[in-house]
């Protein structure tokens, strides 16, 4: 894409200016400019497509400071600058979803021809993209241990060209050592790619632990009312231009309303964030006292796979965990899950509501580390009250037990 002369004649907006303050009041003052709009705190939602030149110089020569639509305007600048001062990156696009920016961070440095080294616990749609569109193109994917740490060298192949990171992983939430990864990878000149939806910038700074394409499902918990559909990816100064030059030609872009609505969201991200953790941890300490759960995986708790590394290297866990139950049959399952009055079924995470999704052990790497037919929930706890929250869930897991069949083995239900 070419740069446009208004634009290039300003100094960089992706140049951080609040950092001399804290994250909560960054959270409130990055991607606005009220003295641009007539002292309005917030920016006004562009709706256009056609951008009109004053003149035929200007419109060959793109001398203005927004072209088309599709290029930028100034609701997607406050968001794109905004999420540079949380991301510390070099710049940042957006996505129509979180998926489309996990994809596009994968095409920006990957061709034909080439391998690419893929975490175990991904996001599902991402290995699914994995197994059928980069398949297509003659990509390669293998799948590594996420706790592999420093013994990845022997998996580094001569067309290695990235390694993809998402740390806690879906479902399973083990914490992966990003930093150690990202030395052997850039030691080898590999990209480094992480999915950072879970802990967000606020939580976790992946620049800051030496990952080039910072990736997040803005959906999550940069909307957080779940509203709106968003992806983000921040590079760094190294991989900005390849991102920004695939983001323009294949054409992505977000609607002015759920850019909009992602700002609005940031505003409060950092007391959502600070909310939904205290209620998870809440209810997660409550469910492994439970006498029909095998464990939590929530990486704040000591048992959790990673706890050492996201207490050194996260500042703070979400409202995402998994719960392990016992081994029971799916009416059991069906009889806890379906009748809760406020623990809703749904994918998705990341807003005010509290959400939990079944999901089976024996597709995912953890499912030899619990008693065989042990069932996996994954819980999103939101906003409500923590003891509303509990109480619910208690009446479930009454259920639970009351519809198993009635075993001397306690490792059942």
């Amino acid at each position: 894409m070419a740069v446009n002369a208004a634009k290039a004649a300003v100094p960089s907006p992706y140049t951080p200016k609040l950092e001399r303050f804290a994250d909560a009041t960054r959270l409130m003052l990055a991607g606005r400019d009220p003295g641009a709009y007539h002292g309005f705190v917030n920016p006004p939602v562009y709706h256009g497509s056609t951008v009109l030149s004053p003149t035929t110089h200007d419109l060959l020569n793109r001398t203005q400071p927004y072209i088309y639509g599709r290029r930028g305007t100034p609701t997607s600048d406050a968001l794109e600058h905004a999420l540079c001062e949380l991301e510390g990156g070099a710049g940042a696009v957006l996505c129509p979803s979180g998926l489309s920016a996990c994809t596009l961070a994968l095409l920006t440095c990957l061709s034909p021809g080439d391998h690419l080294l893929m975490t175990a616990n991904v996001y599902g749609p991402v290995r699914h993209a994995c197994d059928g569109v980069l398949r297509r193109m003659g990509i390669d994917t293998t799948y590594y241990d996420p706790l592999v740490g420093a013994d990845l060298a022997p998996l580094i192949r001569p067309r290695t060209r990235a390694i993809y990171v998402e740390s806690p992983g879906s479902y399973t939430f083990e914490v992966q050592d990003v930093a150690t990864l990202a030395n052997v990878a850039h030691a080898h000149g590999l990209t480094v790619i992480a999915d950072n939806s879970w802990a967000t910038p606020l939580f976790y700074r992946p620049h800051d632990h030496g990952v080039d394409l910072s990736i997040q499902a803005g959906t999550k918990y940069l909307v957080g009312h779940s509203d709106a559909m968003l992806g983000t990816v921040s590079a760094n100064a190294a991989s900005w231009p390849a991102l920004k030059q695939l983001h323009g030609d294949l054409g992505l872009c977000v609607g002015p309303d759920d850019m909009y609505l992602a700002l609005r969201g940031l505003r409060t991200l950092g007391v959502r964030l600070r909310q939904h953790q205290d209620n998870a941890h809440a209810v997660a300490s409550w469910l492994r006292q439970q006498p029909q759960v095998n464990g939590v995986l929530y990486p704040a708790f000591d048992d959790c796979p990673g706890h050492a590394l996201w207490k050194r290297d996260f500042k703070g866990a979400s409202g995402l965990f998994s719960v392990i139950l016992h081994a029971a049959p799916d009416a059991a399952l069906a009889a806890m899950l379906d009748p809760l009055e406020l623990v809703g079924l749904g994918y998705s995470w990341g807003g005010f509501e509290s959400l939990a999704v079944p999901f089976d052990l024996a597709e995912h790497r953890i499912a030899s580390h619990w008693p065989e037919g042990s069932i996996g929930v994954r819980l999103h706890i939101g906003l409500e009250d923590p003891a509303d929250l509990i109480a619910d869930l208690a009446a479930g897991l009454q259920r639970f037990s009351a519809a198993c069949p009635a075993r001397e083995d306690a490792a059942t239900c």
